[in-house]
């Protein structure tokens, strides 16, 4: 399966927001997608427990030795030596996909939701922004607020869907979805002022993706209840709201040009993460 297949398929708001990249550049980041999709169908897929474990551990075991002939593999490796992406980083990622491969999946602390979302998106963000030439520790760590926002969306968007797998990562009530929705809202917004340091061709790209994605949240709040919630089905941004969002992130832009904030002023919420990952060593 190609890129543009999974893309199409999986990642409809990164695909919009990918319009506004550089076709080399988009390039790119599509075979970080490609690594990150094709580790993430062999945990969802429907078979056997035991299966699915054999199949990704032969999987890691040809990442971590560099079997080049597949052609995801070389690709990704291709990236991390182009970008100086560690490899700690796509061990991370796989630890927190291989996480999912369990009978049951249930979280007991925000401590487990946050290093998992580090690990299943969080990686992808730093891994992303690397990519799209970003080299300071504290826009990196923005990075990771976003892919760490975009996770929680996800999380909350799925409850229903997830818990016919056996997977809880949050409660099943309204509350507690709106809660992580809220929490979502915090790294959201502790990834914006470090876009900045994206180079301009590039930014306008992640503020379309930043805002597509928060709707959703959005979206899912104005249910008001766990009913509504249930009934809604899976809750998607439309191509007209897509089309106003990405107006928006015009604004976006526009109010990073005109304001600054210096490093020291920008929260990152990573206490919990730090107490199991040292983030300092992913840089």
């Amino acid at each position: 399966m190609t890129y543009k297949s999974y893309l199409s398929i999986y990642a409809k708001s990164f695909s919009w927001a990918g319009f506004f990249l550089p076709k080399k550049t988009l390039k790119k980041c599509s075979a970080l997608y490609d690594f990150c999709r094709v580790a993430d169908n062999i945990a969802d897929d429907l078979e056997e427990i035991v299966n699915k474990e054999k199949r990704f551990n032969q999987f890691e075991n040809d990442f971590n030795n560099k079997k080049l002939n597949d052609p995801v593999i070389k690709n990704m490796w291709g990236l991390m030596e182009e970008f100086n992406i560690s490899v700690k980083i796509v061990q991370d990622l796989l630890i927190g996909i291989k996480s999912d491969i369990k009978v049951k999946v249930k979280f007991n602390s925000r401590k487990d939701l946050l290093i998992y979302s580090y690990r299943v998106a969080g990686t992808v963000g730093l891994m992303m922004a690397k990519i799209l030439k970003v080299n300071k520790k504290s826009s990196l760590r923005s990075a990771i607020d976003l892919g760490i926002a975009m996770q929680l969306t996800n999380i909350s968007r799925d409850v229903i869907e997830d818990s016919k797998n056996n997977r809880f990562y949050i409660d099943k009530n309204f509350e507690e979805i709106s809660s992580i929705i809220n929490l979502a809202d915090t790294f959201y917004e502790n990834s914006f002022y470090s876009i900045k340091e994206i180079p301009f061709i590039f930014r306008f790209s992640i503020l379309v993706a930043r805002r597509i994605y928060r709707k959703i949240g959005y979206k899912i709040l104005n249910k008001k209840n766990l009913e509504n919630y249930q009934n809604a089905g899976k809750i998607y941004v439309s191509n007209l709201e897509k089309g106003l969002e990405t107006f928006l992130a015009i604004l976006d832009l526009i109010k990073l040009s005109l304001t600054s904030k210096k490093d020291d002023q920008i929260r990152h919420d990573h206490i919990l993460i730090n107490e199991e990952i040292n983030l300092n060593e992913r840089f």
